[in-house]
């Protein structure tokens, strides 16, 4: 039976990945003004949607050669690797992307929120389980007043491992006091999903053009549990939840 429902943040409840990626983008022009478009990166990063900053970043730079600027900017910005200097200039980007609240509130998931608040209302503990930081996490969840939807939330800042590890999972279902098979997880790459099925809970992918293909081809869950379209998220998340609660 499921008890608890454990939502990711980043392209699941809120497009924030189109934001990502064109923040990625944007840095990446300015280190290499005129060298190619935006479009580009934001292609690349299409592939790369659910993995942590670090490998982003690195596979990014080797892409589109921007080592050697980002090199260039290392005690500017007081790191030790390109990867690191690359990822400041991009959180400057994104911090510019977020200080306008009605972006943030254009690029909402409304059919994901659905589920979430009817779940709330039904009475299921609420988790949520990202990988970005807590200040930015916290945040998000104010701009969209949806902070205190969450019974529990952990960020980045809570585990040493990131997704596809299943360790933010299993942190979550501990501090909701529920085991992880009485727990869904709503993801949307196919990153999470792998965190949430090696935790041991049930999954259901709303997956978004960043993510749709990873999620099909990983085989890490049966099709009916991909949701493409997330107009039908909330009817196939209760059919998931009364298969479960027929199991028993």
């Amino acid at each position: 039976m499921i008890r608890a429902i454990i939502f990711d943040l980043d392209g699941t409840l809120v497009q924030t990945e189109i934001l990502k990626a064109l923040s990625y983008a944007r840095a990446a022009v300015a280190l290499r003004p005129d060298t190619f478009q935006e479009e580009a990166v934001i292609e690349a990063f299409k592939q790369l949607a659910g993995q942590s900053r670090q490998e982003v970043a690195e596979q990014l730079l080797g892409q589109f050669s921007l080592e050697e600027p980002s090199r260039a900017l290392m005690a500017e910005y007081n790191v030790e690797k390109p990867w690191q200097a690359f990822v400041q200039v991009r959180l400057g980007k994104y911090e510019a992307l977020l200080a306008d609240p009605s972006i943030l509130s254009r690029y909402l998931c409304p059919h994901n929120v659905r589920l979430l608040r009817w779940a709330k209302q039904h009475g299921y503990l609420i988790g949520l389980a990202t990988t970005s930081s807590c200040a930015a996490t916290i945040r998000v969840l104010r701009i969209l007043t949806l902070l205190k939807q969450f019974d529990f939330v952990a960020t980045a800042d809570d585990v040493e491992h990131a997704k596809p590890d299943p360790e933010i999972y299993l942190l979550v279902a501990k501090e909701l006091a529920v085991l992880p098979r009485e727990c869904l997880a709503i993801e949307d790459s196919a990153s999470g999903v792998k965190a949430a099925v090696d935790a041991g809970m049930s999954c259901i992918a709303s997956t978004s053009d960043f993510t749709s293909t990873k999620v099909h081809a990983s085989g890490l869950l049966p099709e009916q549990w991909i949701v493409d379209d997330a107009r039908n998220l909330l009817v196939v998340a209760q059919q998931l939840i009364e298969e479960k609660r027929r199991e028993g």
